[in-house]
């Protein structure tokens, strides 16, 4: 069956948040490499941990397009940490509010696709 409305919007905001994260890598990587870090196996773990995650929305981007259930789970998931780091853009001692809108629309505009996205699915099989 091929994907509603909805999934390929739902899929596209993961794929967007994922391209996203591609270019944190790139911009990780280029601080590391001009020196601006102050200590390195944090920076290229950091590096690493922020490829998976790109890795991961990507797979969650594919898999809902597919229509697999684990992709809309985990992209909800995905979009609920996305939601943690924009309140953490939002306070403590560097905060600043127009970062965190801007980490905050997608999360908040790809968790309600995603779970459109489920509830057309659980519809569709006669569960809701």
């Amino acid at each position: 069956m091929a994907p509603t409305a909805v999934e390929r919007l739902a899929g596209a905001v993961l794929a967007a948040e994922a391209v996203a994260l591609l270019a944190v890598v790139g911009w990780e990587i280029v601080a590391l490499v001009g020196g601006d870090t102050i200590d390195v196996p944090s920076s290229v773990a950091l590096i690493v941990l922020t490829a998976i995650g790109a890795v991961a929305l990507a797979a969650f981007a594919v898999s809902v397009w597919r229509r697999v259930s684990w992709g809309r789970s985990g992209g909800i998931v995905a979009q609920l940490l996305i939601l943690a780091v924009a309140l953490g853009a939002a306070t403590g001692q560097y905060a600043d509010a127009g970062t965190a809108v801007l980490i905050a629309v997608p999360g908040v505009v790809g968790f309600i696709l995603l779970v459109a996205a489920t509830r057309r699915a659980a519809r569709g099989r006669g569960d809701a």
